[in-house]
């Protein structure tokens, strides 16, 4: 007999685990595995692969679909050193847009972007980068684990916005914005890197949504001032991803649940946040709570029939829950392989399915699928 994979996740069912029809939102659901080379999958609610794209740069995070049919892609910078341990595993570099034949468009690149890179219909790209602090200026910033910084320096944030030529048209610095007394590092993290905005997008007023996950917060920025015009209230989200204003104004965010305080056993959960009290009003967690824990990354997407998209982003499994709390639909990514970067795979040494953010598409966003067939 074969001897048995070592790798938990892939001796488990792939692909289509789970699907009602009478309660799903149809469309086409768009994800980048991590340890791919550059592919991009557009599937199906059977789950089967309807588009591909093949991307010159592996994911620097995830991939999107704009209106004009076109690809946003966010690709890992070849060749680039390591600033700290983690730097690898979430560092990008490349933001590109690509045709539905994978040629590429347009490029822009940052070696100093990572997480996230939210790409504007006009051609515009919000993203974060960091920028280093020696000295004093390291020394003020709070918490985290004493003598962790990296060789004496505090990475910290920056937020950009250039133009369709590169053009920087807009910046905000945590050094300068972000009191250090009301955003300090959890005291379990090193002080490589502060205060990690993970997300960035903006919101329908003009001003910036932003989720700081090592200070465990969501805050909104004054595009005209740079200060903070509001914070979850503390203890509200635990190191949480990819918060996205609805339709009413509330915040739809992945809470991750590392550090919760007041809970010994850790979950993930999916909340909407009303931003006039701080209130969490809508709350998915699994009904076993710990089966759906996802430690880092993570994302959720409301759906036009009030559905929501969840990327269990560890674990590669995507599902759709209702209102009520319902699952109607799951996926389990089964492209399984090893980060490139021996950095990575050192921190990471199993061969994962994960995936940062997923998307799903009505069909008639993406007139042009018909015709690619």
């Amino acid at each position: 007999m074969p001897p048995i994979d070592q790798n938990s996740r892939r001796r488990r069912p792939t692909g289509l685990i789970a699907l009602d029809e009478t309660a799903v939102c149809d469309g086409y659901t768009l994800y980048a595995p991590l340890t791919g080379t550059g592919e991009v999958y557009l599937i199906d609610i059977h789950g089967r692969t309807v588009h591909r794209w093949d991307l010159p740069y592996r994911p620097g995070r995830h991939a999107r679909l704009l209106a004009d049919g076109t690809l946003a892609y966010n690709g890992a910078l070849p060749g680039e050193k390591a600033l700290f341990p983690m730097w690898h595993k979430y560092r990008g570099g490349v933001m590109l847009r690509a045709a539905p034949d994978g040629t590429v468009l347009r490029e822009h690149r940052d070696p100093l972007q990572h997480h996230d890179a939210h790409h504007l219909e006009d051609g515009r790209i919000l993203y974060t980068a960091l920028e280093p602090l020696t000295g004093a200026q390291a020394a003020a910033v709070r918490g985290g684990v004493p003598g962790t910084e990296a060789a004496g320096v505090v990475w910290a944030d920056t937020i950009k916005e250039v133009g369709p030529d590169g053009e920087l048209l807009w910046s905000w610095r945590a050094a300068e914005h972000l009191d250090r007394a009301s955003f300090p590092l959890h005291e379990a993290y090193a002080r490589e890197h502060w205060p990690l905005v993970n997300s960035v997008t903006p919101l329908r007023d003009g001003n910036i949504l932003a989720s700081l996950r090592s200070v465990s917060a969501v805050v909104v920025i004054s595009r005209e001032t740079g200060e903070i015009l509001w914070r979850s209230r503390p203890g509200t989200v635990s190191q949480q991803h990819a918060p996205t204003e609805l339709d009413d104004g509330r915040l739809l965010v992945f809470d991750n649940g590392v550090f919760r305080p007041g809970h010994d056993v850790p979950y993930s959960r999916v909340i909407e946040i009303d931003r006039a009290g701080g209130d969490v009003v809508w709350e998915y967690h699994d009904p076993a709570r710990e089966f759906f824990f996802a430690p880092f990354m993570g994302s959720a997407q409301r759906l036009p029939n009030g559905n929501t998209l969840v990327t269990d982003s560890p674990s590669g499994r995507l599902f759709e829950v209702t209102k009520d709390g319902y699952l109607c639909w799951e996926y389990v990514v089964p492209y399984f392989a090893g980060y490139h970067e021996s950095e990575v795979r050192g921190l990471f040494p199993s061969e994962p399915n994960a995936v940062f953010r997923a998307y799903r598409y009505p069909a008639a966003d993406i007139p042009w699928l018909d015709a690619t067939a």
